[in-house]
């Protein structure tokens, strides 16, 4: 629930930027005249096409953004680690990139390659207790 509120309040924050920006630019053109310059000002058309890069753009980067984040505590996902192997997907698995949160709260693995369709990123929460997978690996080691 804290994820998604996390992505609600930067998607708000965002379009109130915009709507700031939008209004400042329908000020700047509409303040001589009450008709509408969109396809017959080209420094209006030219300001408004910016202005959709933008939002696109700012879309694009939220979204980026919130993608590479820990599900529990919010913060940045760390120690990025190649796992499986190109050239020997059916030996060693498909390619991946595995991201782990520093606080052990879970490990987010993307997909390097995509044969089956698009797959998306799976995330996995770990225990709350972080050392009780690496106290079984060094048992199982023995």
């Amino acid at each position: 629930m804290r994820y998604w509120g996390y992505l609600m309040a930067k998607l708000a924050a965002a379009a109130m930027l915009m709507g700031v920006l939008w209004s400042l630019i329908r000020w700047v053109f509409f303040r001589d005249s009450g008709q509408n310059p969109f396809a017959h000002d080209l420094g209006y058309t030219s300001a408004m096409m910016l202005f959709f890069l933008a939002s696109a753009g700012l879309l694009y980067l939220i979204v980026w953004d919130q993608r590479y984040r820990c599900r529990t505590c919010l913060r940045r996902l760390r120690m990025p680690m190649t796992a499986g192997s190109w050239p020997n997907m059916l030996l060693f698995g498909q390619p991946r990139t595995e991201y782990i949160c520093l606080y052990g709260h879970g490990t987010l693995k993307v997909p390097e390659v995509q044969i089956t369709g698009p797959n998306g990123p799976d995330w996995e929460p770990h225990d709350q207790d972080i050392w009780k997978e690496l106290e079984s690996l060094e048992e199982s080691k023995r």
